[in-house]
This record gives C-alpha cells, sequence and structure tokens, in this order.
C-alpha cells in the first residue's frame, strides 16, 4: 500500500487533498486510480486509511476511512550530528539515515570542514528535506526527519546538552567499542541519542577533548577507516541493533 505525507491543514474531517509532486506521480507513474486504498500520514505521526475519491492533474481527493494505529518509529531517538562533507555526499547521508531511522539530521561546521559558499550550504537544505520526505514514504516511516540548518562546532556543543548519550566514533580510537560502551550504561536512562560524525578531513585532537570533557563516549569503529558518509550508517546502525529495533525481537 502507497503511503503520502500531507500537510494537517490539508486535511478537513473525513476527506484529504494530495496537491503538488505526488499528483504526477499518483497517476502518471503509479497510475493509481479511483478507489485504491493508500495511506495517508498527516506529517506529525497520525496516520489514516483512506480511498481515492477523485483524480484530476492538480489534485487527488482522498476519503479518510479509519485512524490508523501504526508506528514504525524507533524506541529510541538519534540525532545525527554529520560534519559538513563536499559535493553531494549529504544527499546519501540523508537517504540512508533516514531510512535507519534517525529522528534528526544536523550538518556541523568543524575545523576542517571547508564551506566555499555558505550561503550555498543552506539552500541545500530544501533539497536534503525533499530526500528525508522520499526516504521516509520508502521506509514507511511514521514522521519525516527534521534537517536542520548547518551550525558551528561551538552550537553543536549547546545542542548535546540536551542528549543522554553523545557518541563520537574516531579514528584514533583503538579500544573502546559500541557493544562494550553499551554494556556500560543504563539503559533504562537511555532515550535520546547524539552521535558525532567527524567530516573527510576528520576531527582536531583539541574537538574530541572538549566532546570527551562533555561525557561523550569516544568509540571505534573497527579497524579499518570508514568515510565520513559511511560511519554514521555504521554507527547508527550499530546503536539501533543494540538499543533500538533493527534486532527485532530476538
Amino acid at each position: 500500500m502507497h503511503k503520502f505525507f500531507i500537510s494537517q491543514d490539508s486535511i478537513f474531517g473525513d476527506e484529504a487533498i494530495i496537491e503538488g509532486d505526488d499528483v504526477k506521480h499518483i497517476y502518471k507513474v503509479l497510475r493509481l486510480t479511483e478507489g485504491t486504498t493508500i495511506s495517508i500520514n498527516n506529517c506529525n505521526g497520525k496516520e489514516f486509511l483512506g480511498e481515492i475519491q477523485s483524480i484530476d492533474k492538480k489534485q487527488v481527493k482522498v476519503r479518510l476511512k479509519e485512524k490508523l494505529d501504526i508506528n514504525n518509529e524507533s524506541n529510541i531517538e538519534i540525532y545525527l550530528f554529520q560534519g559538513l562533507p563536499k559535493s553531494a555526499k549529504m544527499d546519501l547521508i540523508v537517504q540512508k539515515n533516514c531510512e535507519l531511522g534517525v529522528r534528526e539530521i544536523t550538518p556541523v561546521i568543524t575545523h576542517r570542514v571547508v564551506v566555499k559558499n555558505e550561503l550555498g550550504e543552506f539552500k541545500k537544505i530544501d533539497r536534503w528535506s525533499r530526500i528525508a520526505l522520499e526516504a521516509s514514504k520508502q521506509s514507511k516511516r511514521t514522521i519525516i526527519p527534521k534537517i536542520n540548518t548547518p551550525i558551528e562546532f561551538e552550537e553543536l556543543l549547546q545542542e548535546l546538552k540536551g542528549m543522554d548519550l553523545i557518541v563520537v566514533p574516531y579514528e584514533n580510537e583503538k579500544g573502546l567499542g559500541i557493544r562494550n560502551m553499551i554494556n556500560n550504561i543504563d539503559k533504562d536512562k537511555i532515550k535520546k541519542i547524539g552521535i558525532i560524525i567527524g567530516p573527510e578531513g576528520g576531527f582536531e585532537e583539541e574537538e574530541i577533548h572538549i566532546l570527551k570533557n562533555m561525557g561523550a563516549f569516544i568509540v571505534t569503529l573497527g579497524p579499518r577507516i570508514l568515510r565520513t558518509e559511511t560511519a554514521g550508517f555504521v554507527g547508527t546502525s550499530l546503536i539501533m541493533y543494540e538499543l533500538g529495533d533493527l534486532g527485532g525481537n530476538i
């Protein structure tokens, strides 16, 4: 069953109106017809079973039949703070981490991040948000992860104060791994987790020192050096497996 995210403002009682790019996708790509059952999400975590009533080139009218008791979100909230990479690597980072279940993604301008056009980076937020939306549809998310504007390292430190656990994968860490870290914390007190990934040039030693003094766990992801776009996937996956829902019920 196909899922569509629409604003709460486009829901009127038991009727929903789909507009924008999704309209063309419905009739031209998916070739859905009147009477087709679809899922509607109001972008705030509420989902409804709907039936397409009419389709034209500007909008699709949907009758909402019932509210669905569905929640595909993890029991933990992962906030990814990603050292801003070059070119289109952030597109892949946003897509895959949204599929995995992160709650928010915030690009971070650390010491070794090279920003040639800072205004251009801020303009990319709209594209990254669209990628997050499409990834949420594909992976049947209940919410759409928020993509924040880039922040400086000093702003990152303020954001981390609201986290229950801070994890920093670092290539120079040789001993502490994620499983060992998890085994030595009170799991029942962990809800909000901040994962901080360094940029392509890595962290400065001073940055690691500051994060460690804040109580962050500096961990290794193994003996091989991972690219910045890979490290986030791996770190998120391991933590989701140990604390979240990637491991199933076993």
